[in-house]
């Protein structure tokens, strides 16, 4: 980059800068399993190609006096080997570099790292899929081929912020916080978090939820709830099990940004000890369908929009905004039991299929955060624990073996 050029936070990404810790480093992780051993020469020169393509991410984080900001840098990239745990620490004051993600291999896997005040999961999964692209045209130049990723945005397309280009003026609008249900267990050490894989059979699983007549979320957001339900000391079972919900606003709002845009909905439940898994996901599929409506999703973004458009909490100092952010966010935390986020089919490009044997996603989290997606008749969850107790999980997993599904699960080993 021959200029460098600069713009300002979305809002938000100012609370991500605001909340960041040791534990939850607020760093996305996407990864592949080829169906062979990485080179790590030939995904250096991949990742090179693939900022080429999409520069977006050649930026670092500064603060100013007001808020901080963004702006572009030609310190490139360099691959790795995997070291460490997954969703590191890429911002702060204990982080010497200066790029906001990283690229790292272990044997046939390789992963892309990134903080979330760059961008959503939707940006960084598009960014991800250009790297392998890459990686498997320079592999397999014969068969793979001129494979194009992506959806052609243009630059100024791709860094838009489009929650200040769609901001309906609405006004504020807030509900009073409802604290949720949290495990009682005691948190892990060390500023650790627990990451677990929970793969099975897609076909099978959308079975069960089409018999139960839910979506597959309403059906395995049930068996969550349902879950942790029957974990709860009985004196707390009156608090709500609260799923915080993503929704990408690109749905609703015609926007090809790589940055941040979208915004989570709160499916509070209410039980009693009586539901069945199709009740409890009954439930969880109408509030979503309510929640989704257009004007609904309007006035959710104009609301959080309003606050940083305020004269006077533009004019407060930096320093003050942001234990200030922190604490909302802290108070917001309190209002979820876990967040769960549904990405969908993974639908690489058919000459990439044959070399890619499957996909794994994590998003660091204080408390619980769960991502959900198929690849290749598999349904696999992607789970990220702040909590020493997994008994919540063993419950999840009995209940789909109680139904004859088979299950795998893989775990991150950490010091408890």
């Amino acid at each position: 980059m021959s200029e460098t050029t600069w713009y300002k936070t979305d809002n938000v990404a100012k609370v991500f800068l605001a909340s960041h810790n040791r534990r939850d480093t607020r760093t996305m992780r996407e990864s592949v399993t080829l169906t062979e051993q990485v080179n790590p020469e030939l995904l250096q020169q991949a990742l090179l190609n693939a900022i080429e393509i999409r520069p977006q991410f050649q930026v670092r984080i500064r603060r100013g006096f007001f808020w901080h900001y963004i702006e572009t840098t030609d310190a490139l990239p360099q691959v790795a080997e995997e070291t460490g745990r997954p969703c590191p620490q890429l911002y702060g004051s204990d982080y010497n570099g200066v790029l906001h993600y990283r690229v790292s291999y272990f044997g046939r896997r390789i992963n892309l790292d990134m903080f979330h005040a760059l961008s959503d999961g939707t940006g960084m999964f598009e960014f991800f899929d250009v790297i392998v692209a890459e990686y498997l045209k320079l592999a397999h130049p014969d068969e793979v081929g001129d494979v194009k990723i992506g959806s052609g945005a243009s630059d100024g397309d791709l860094t838009q912020n489009s929650y200040s280009q769609y901001y309906g003026n609405k006004g504020l609008k807030r509900t009073p916080p409802i604290k949720a249900y949290h495990p009682v267990g005691r948190k892990l050490p060390y500023d650790q978090l627990q990451f677990m894989e929970i793969t099975m059979d897609f076909m099978s699983v959308r079975s069960l939820a089409k018999e139960a007549g839910v979506s597959l979320t309403g059906y395995i957001g049930a068996l969550m709830v349902s879950s942790m339900y029957h974990d709860m000391p009985a004196l707390m079972r009156k608090q709500p099990i609260t799923i915080s919900v993503p929704v990408n606003l690109r749905q609703y709002f015609p926007s090809e940004t790589s940055r941040n845009f979208f915004n989570s909905i709160n499916i509070r439940c209410h039980l009693s000890g009586e539901e069945d898994i199709a009740t409890i996901g009954r439930h969880i599929d109408l509030d979503v369908k309510a929640a989704l409506k257009p004007e609904n999703i309007a006035e959710q973004m104009d609301s959080y929009q309003t606050l940083e458009r305020l004269l006077f909490i533009r004019m407060v100092p930096l320093m003050i905004k942001q234990p200030v952010v922190r604490a909302f966010s802290k108070l917001e935390n309190k209002t979820v039991s876990f967040v769960l986020s549904n990405m969908g089919e993974i639908k690489p490009d058919e000459k990439l299929r044959p070399y890619i044997e499957s996909y794994s996603a994590f998003c660091s989290h204080s408390e619980m955060f769960f991502t959900v997606f198929t690849y290749n008749g598999k349904l696999k969850l992607g789970m990220t624990s702040a909590y020493n107790d997994t008994r919540f999980i063993k419950n999840f997993v009995r209940k789909l073996t109680a139904e004859d599904i088979e299950v795998t699960v893989n775990a991150t080993e950490v010091i408890r």
